[in-house]
This record gives C-alpha cells, sequence and structure tokens, in this order.
C-alpha cells in the first residue's frame, strides 16, 4: 500500500493560499474571466455592506478590478448564473455538466411545499409565454403580492420565475443594477453547451474540477465545493479521479486523511511563502466558504451572522476576516455612506494572542484605504476604538 504524503500545517496553509489565488500581492494585468475560472465559480450577493461579494472577492484577488466588470461577462455569455452553494456566476463551460443541477434542482423546488404555494401551471405558463413574446422580462414586470403571513415572503409571481429559473427553463441574461432580467434559457444558453454524456460522466468532470480547486480534500469537501451531487455520488466521482493519499496536519496539530490532485508533490515544490499583505476578505470568499475546513487549517472559527438575531451574535452583522500572510489576526465590520463618502469601522476585534503593533495597523489603515476606493469613497472613521500599539494584544 502506497505511503500517505504527510503535509505539515504551515505547508497546508501556503498551499490553499496558493489555490485560492491569494498568496501573491493582489496587482498585475487584470483578466477576470481567469481569474473566475480558477476560481471554478463568483458567488454574488444582494447585500451591498461597502461591496457586493462577487466584487470584492474578484477585488481581492487583482485590485485593479473595479466594481461591475463582471457583469459583462454574463451579457457575453462568458459565464451563466445558476445556484451553487447560493446563487454564482458560472465559466460557460461548464454548462453540459451543470444540466443535470437544473433538473436536480427543478425537480427538488417543483416538489417544495413553499413554491407549491405560488401559481398555478396555468400563470406560470403564461409568464413563459409574455418573455417568449416580449423578450428579457425582471420580476419588476409582474404585479403579484406576497404573502405576508408567510416568513420571507415573496410574490407568486418571482417563486414561478425562480422555479422556471431554477430548472434551466429560464436563464439570467443579464442585470441592471443588480436586478435579474430573466429570458427563455434556449436564447442564452449556446447551444454549442449541449447535454453530452451522462450523469456519471458529468459528476466525474465535477469532481475533476473541484479536486483541482481545492489542492487537497476530503471526499466531503469535493462534494461541498459544487454542492451539486449527493455523498455518494462524490465519494463514486471521487473514486474514479487520480488521486493521491496524503495525511494533512490541522491548527491543532493532528493529521488527517484526505487525498490530493495527482500533481500534489510538483504544486507542493512550487509554494513559496505568501505575501505578508494584510487582506480584508469578504465572508463569502472561497477562502473561507468552507467553515470546518478554514477552522481545521487555520485554526480561526467564523460564523456569518447576518441571519442570527442580533442579540445572540458573537461578532456582528457583516464581519470581514482580516488575514495576514498565512494566519488570520482578528476581523472588522465596517459600513459604507456612499452618498456621503465615507466608510466607518463599527466593530473590531483582533484574534488572541495577536498583538496590533504600529506596522500592522500601519497594513490595516493602508487596507482600508484601498477597499474604500473600490466604493469610490474616500474617508475612513473608526466608530470604535482602533486598536492600541504599544505592544499588547488590543481589546475593543
Amino acid at each position: 500500500m502506497t505511503a500517505r504524503l504527510q503535509i505539515p500545517n504551515k505547508q497546508a496553509r501556503h498551499l490553499w493560499l496558493w489555490t485560492n489565488g491569494l498568496s501573491e500581492a493582489p496587482t498585475g494585468p487584470l483578466d477576470v474571466m481567469g481569474l473566475i475560472r480558477n476560481l471554478g465559480f463568483v458567488q454574488i450577493d444582494t447585500i451591498r455592506n461597502v461591496t457586493r461579494a462577487h466584487n470584492h472577492i474578484i477585488w481581492s484577488r487583482n485590485q485593479n478590478y473595479r466594481e461591475g466588470m463582471i457583469w459583462d461577462l454574463l451579457a457575453k455569455r462568458e459565464l451563466f448564473e445558476h445556484f451553487t452553494h447560493d446563487a454564482s456566476l458560472i465559466p460557460m463551460e461548464y454548462l453540459p455538466m451543470w444540466r443535470r443541477q437544473f433538473r436536480r434542482l427543478g425537480e427538488k423546488v417543483s416538489k417544495s411545499d413553499w413554491y407549491q404555494s405560488g401559481l398555478g401551471q396555468e400563470e406560470i405558463s403564461s409568464i413563459r409565454k409574455r418573455i417568449e413574446l416580449e423578450g428579457a422580462l425582471s420580476t419588476h414586470a409582474f404585479e403579484t403580492k406576497a404573502d405576508k403571513r408567510e416568513m420571507w415572503a415573496r410574490p407568486p409571481h418571482k417563486k414561478a420565475l425562480d422555479q422556471m429559473w431554477y430548472s434551466g427553463e429560464l436563464a439570467t441574461c443579464h442585470r441592471e443594477n443588480f436586478v435579474k432580467y430573466y429570458d427563455l434559457g434556449e436564447r442564452v444558453f449556446p447551444a454549442s453547451a449541449s447535454d453530452h454524456g451522462n450523469d456519471a460522466d458529468h459528476i466525474n468532470k465535477l469532481c475533476n474540477q473541484a479536486i483541482d480547486r481545492l489542492s487537497v480534500a476530503t471526499t466531503g469537501e469535493i462534494q461541498r465545493f459544487w454542492d451539486a451531487m449527493n455523498a455518494q455520488e462524490a465519494k463514486t466521482g471521487a473514486s474514479g479521479q487520480n488521486l493521491v493519499p496524503v495525511s494533512v496536519q490541522g491548527a491543532d496539530g493532528l493529521y488527517r486523511d484526505a487525498w490530493a490532485v495527482a500533481d500534489i508533490e510538483e504544486r507542493l515544490l512550487k509554494l513559496t511563502h505568501p505575501t505578508i499583505r494584510l487582506r480584508i476578505l469578504n465572508p463569502f470568499d472561497p477562502m473561507i466558504r468552507d467553515r470546518i475546513r478554514l477552522e481545521r487549517l487555520f485554526g480561526f472559527a467564523y460564523r456569518n451572522e447576518m441571519f442570527v438575531p442580533k442579540a445572540k451574535r458573537r461578532w456582528g452583522y457583516y464581519v470581514y476576516p482580516l488575514l495576514e500572510g498565512d494566519r488570520f489576526v482578528g476581523r472588522l465590520e465596517l459600513k459604507a455612506d456612499r452618498a456621503q463618502g465615507g466608510m466607518q469601522v463599527i466593530g473590531f476585534w483582533p484574534e488572541p494572542g495577536v498583538k496590533w503593533g504600529a506596522v500592522r495597523l500601519a497594513k490595516l489603515d493602508a487596507e482600508l484605504q484601498r477597499f474604500a476606493r473600490l466604493a469610490g469613497i474616500t474617508a475612513v472613521h473608526w466608530a470604535v476604538a482602533r486598536p492600541k500599539h504599544e505592544g499588547k494584544t488590543a481589546c475593543v
């Protein structure tokens, strides 16, 4: 039996940073499509606390990116929009293997009690006919009212549009001011991206793409990457790859078995020490999306508390992890007022044992200014006490 390759924790951290495109300084020529291909997909989100998640994620890897550049790629059909863990933009070349996800989610949504409480089949057909005749329409083109008795109530027409969107019958053709415009799938998806192969072929390809973007992973992590297959499908798909057995050391010092890409030794040899730049990461960044993996590798426990009642939050509503080199040094909460051109730091929490000296604080100030410029903001203010830099861990 082949001995497992052992990967110490520091090396595992450097590998994960490199795999995510966060090892080098975020400068140089900008290739937005190339960045998205390297990541596999980019999650999009409605919340614009400072800037929306998709803008922040790409900007973190190249700070020559400007807000909204990503939508040109959707309009040019280089990307399509669908659901992974959440609404995401995915390279169009993945469409053939993604059609099973249309079927999978379309069936799931059609059986959901929540969606069945929306419009009937006759009304759904009517919505489709309008789009067929009139062209792309947004949800604002329809006028049904939500049942206010429902939690997270949505109008029946919105449920109908979503149901057809999940199944691929409708597709996002473009967005205007983040508003989604729906068109018929056959008018958005290129004919060349037809459904070749069977489900097993598509699962194998998705598993192959996942492990390439994870470098090292368990079968559970492979499954969670796309969230487009069940556990058994991921296990079967992973077994069809040319994977290398490895043992990866966690932040707790323990080694755990996993699988790695076939060229893992070559990747490890190419690793260099990551940049010491301090980065403000987005809560939806792929680097931290898998919270279990994040805590295991970095010892950093992160929770997204947007939907946690305020009184039960440990940190805050929209909290950004702070990455410096190969470790997380804290987290902060920001609030932007674009009309006034200002951004406030409304929460700051250093990691235990991290000293905030003058150099580290200067790095944070520089990153705050860079981040503000992305959103067209010029002034940054602290609404909470700044960390002190006399060499002791700051407490706020």
